[in-house]
């Protein structure tokens, strides 16, 4: 099992990423990673650790970058030479906590799409109120989307919950307006048609507000309307933890009730933190290929490795494109 991972993508790059790398070795003894970036930065990090390997560059794609003027222009950056590693099959998979757009666009147009998927699909992996998380998707990848494209994203998210998330028969739901057939715009109700002859156990119409109920095991929705829910689901969290923590510390009272709840609250922002799930898959492309979190921390991109492992053990990407080639031609007859 190889893994290439952009050591310069993310807020706290090359540190945690390449501490998350090392962990990852540990634990897996088939495992080797390797770490595309400045190598004056990284193997000072590494010590006296067996397969991990370092391909040099000080090239980076950074924030600020136009995503596809950059992947075109910087052939040399860590992002670009990570996909590259997968385009050659000297990688199963890659990760990178680096521009979202940016490996969005090298996923595209280094890694390719997979045969019978139109648009990749960003897809993070989001808490619940029972602990289960429930996977979103698009996210982001494409902010327009035709009912197709969803029934495609429905049936990658399906596969992948089934195979790597271990959930049997995964419920898929479509974000909407309400929960009742026939709510939403021309998008949505011509999407619920197709949806419902998908090779998929569709549960209808879900709402914003039932997601972190557990509504569903896989969301569906076009990545404008997936984005803002994300965001507001991150931002939610930020700010009610940041407003508890005001009241707790407001008074002696409320400090002497934070100290008796201390290890309650400690397990609550356990349950909502992102890097207990790893990454967001972009789903349809050719090879797993994880966007981590851009303020990943070691334990963030251990269990993006975990992520990306799985979905190469579990040939998800095979499975994904047999199921998408199966339906045309039961469409065709």
């Amino acid at each position: 099992m190889k893994i290439a991972i952009d050591a310069m993508g993310g807020d706290h790059a090359p540190d945690e990423i390449v501490a998350g790398a090392i962990e990852a070795v540990k634990e897996w003894q088939d495992m080797e990673v390797t770490l595309i970036g400045d190598e004056a930065k990284i193997s000072p990090l590494l010590k006296d650790i067996q397969r991990i390997n370092v391909i040099h560059t000080t090239d980076m794609i950074t924030g600020e970058d136009e995503p596809v003027r950059a992947v075109r222009r910087k052939k040399n950056s860590s992002m670009v030479l990570m996909a590259e590693e997968v385009k050659q099959r000297r990688a199963d998979a890659c990760i990178s906590a680096g521009n979202t757009g940016a490996l969005m666009s090298a996923g595209l147009f280094v890694v390719g799409r997979m045969e019978g998927i139109d648009r990749p699909a960003l897809s993070p992996t989001l808490p619940t109120k029972d602990g289960s998380g429930f996977l979103l998707l698009d996210v982001g990848a494409n902010v327009d989307a035709k009912p197709h494209h969803l029934v495609q994203y429905a049936i990658m998210g399906a596969v992948y919950t089934e195979k790597v998330r271990k959930v049997d028969n995964p419920r898929v739901g479509l974000l909407n307006v309400g929960t009742e057939d026939g709510k939403g715009n021309d998008l949505t109700k011509r999407a619920f048609a197709e949806l419902t002859k998908a090779p998929i156990h569709f549960v209808g119409n879900v709402e914003a507000r039932d997601l972190l109920e557990g509504a569903a095991d896989v969301v569906v929705t076009d990545g404008f309307n997936g984005n803002i829910a994300l965001k507001t689901i991150e931002g939610t969290a930020l700010t009610m933890f940041s407003m508890l923590k005001q009241t707790f510390m407001s008074n002696w009272k409320s400090k002497l009730a934070a100290g008796l709840v201390k290890q309650e609250l400690r397990e609550l922002k356990d349950k909502l933190d992102y890097s207990e799930y790893g990454g967001a898959g972009l789903f349809g492309l050719a090879a797993p290929v994880i966007k981590a979190h851009g303020s990943s921390n070691k334990r963030a991109i251990y269990n993006a490795v975990k992520q990306a492992r799985n979905m190469v053990e579990l040939n998800v990407t095979e499975t994904i494109e047999k199921t998408i080639k199966e339906m045309h031609l039961e469409e065709e007859e």
